[in-house]
């Protein structure tokens, strides 16, 4: 079974009832977890808490039974790093937070799929992760 990492963006659309959203991130995240594992990183929990006043509030939106709990690798942080690096020299903004990075990184260097609505940094940064969002390939 293949483990799909779960960007925080689209479990927010679902918990936030993103009226744009909503609807491809619950059908997406649904269609998912019939067929493989999805996942969070400390990262991914981390972004998800901005949206929740407590600790217990966030545990009951991502148990473990619906997502596993996935290290971080030190490989992801090295390619994080350089990838962040190669976007600041292209100009971009601080807009796209190395945090954004590492999650991609750790897709790429643990082979997961990662399932997000910001498929095109990633694509252009992580072109071998399989990439599932609303304008990716399936």
């Amino acid at each position: 079974m293949s483990t799909i990492l779960v960007d925080s963006n689209v479990i927010l659309d679902i918990v936030t009832e993103d009226p744009r959203w909503y609807d491809w991130s619950a059908q997406a995240v649904a269609r998912h977890a019939e067929r493989s594992v999805l996942a969070i990183n400390p990262l991914i929990y981390a972004e998800l808490s901005v949206k929740f006043p407590t600790i217990e509030e966030l545990e009951d939106t991502v148990l473990p039974e619906h997502f596993q709990r996935l290290a971080l690798p030190w490989e992801a942080a090295f390619l994080a790093g350089k990838c962040f690096l190669a976007y600041r020299k292209r100009g971009g903004t601080r807009t796209a937070p190395l945090p954004d990075f590492y999650i991609g990184a750790h897709a790429a260097v643990s082979g997961l799929a990662l399932l997000t609505r910001d498929t095109e940094r990633y694509r252009t940064y992580f072109p071998k992760v399989r990439l599932i969002g609303p304008s990716a390939v399936h």
